[in-house]
């Protein structure tokens, strides 16, 4: 069976992120039977600018976007029904803050190196959509990674020192370079971009066409 390798540049912050993850499942459910698909993720910063304490969530968006508040709130809205759709919890949605989740990314690289940064990141969308818990809270990144079979007191480390700064730092800039500026992006077998949020079946067209392309070049 042809097998497809997927780049997903995301953060835990970005609701999109939450959706396209929970679509594209649904896509390679979809090719299931015809082709193999690996997903690696990679971080990006969506909030770089917001100070350690977070923002308000539709303060933020609204000085981010140019729009108010109550405008930004049915966006928001319809955000929430989109993930409802796919049984994702966004229960907190508008309860939330934005949040810099750099030293998040630092832990999720820990996570890729152990095979649950999958796994991790959808916990985290839990988190902060589900229960507008901070992506940030070293006590929530500690049970979270307890409860993947991680060491807790290797989360600490982390999180008090530097560890993994400079590999998130290359990562995050090499996305850039290519061109990556909004998320989810998913790069599929390092060439095609496919940006946003797509439907499943939209995706799974997509990685049919790929693969299919790749038959006749072989």
């Amino acid at each position: 069976m042809q097998t497809l390798k997927i780049d997903l540049v995301s953060d835990v912050v970005c609701p999109w992120c939450a959706i396209g993850d929970a679509r594209l499942q649904q896509a390679i459910a979809l090719v299931g039977g015809e082709l193999d698909v690996e997903v690696e993720w990679h971080p990006f910063l969506l909030n770089p600018d917001v100070p350690k304490e977070g923002r308000d969530i539709l303060e933020h968006l609204s000085a981010k976007y140019g729009r108010s508040e109550d405008e930004m709130k049915a966006s928001q809205h319809e955000i929430t029904a989109a993930a409802n759709e796919l049984g994702l919890n966004f229960e907190k949605a508008l309860e939330r803050r934005s949040w810099n989740t750099f030293d998040t990314h630092r832990v999720l690289a820990y996570a890729k190196e152990q095979g649950c940064d999958g796994a991790f990141n959808r916990a985290l969308f839990d988190a902060y959509f589900g229960r507008a818990e901070s992506p940030t809270d070293v006590e929530l990144l500690v049970t979270i990674s307890e409860s993947l079979g991680l060491d807790g007191s290797r989360i600490r480390e982390i999180l008090a020192g530097d560890a993994y700064t400079e590999p998130v730092e290359r990562e995050i800039a090499y996305w850039q370079s290519l061109g990556v500026s909004s998320v989810p992006s998913f790069i599929v077998d390092n060439k095609y971009l496919l940006a946003g949020a797509q439907p499943p079946q939209t995706l799974a067209d997509a990685l049919r066409q790929i693969a299919a392309e790749h038959s006749e070049r072989a």
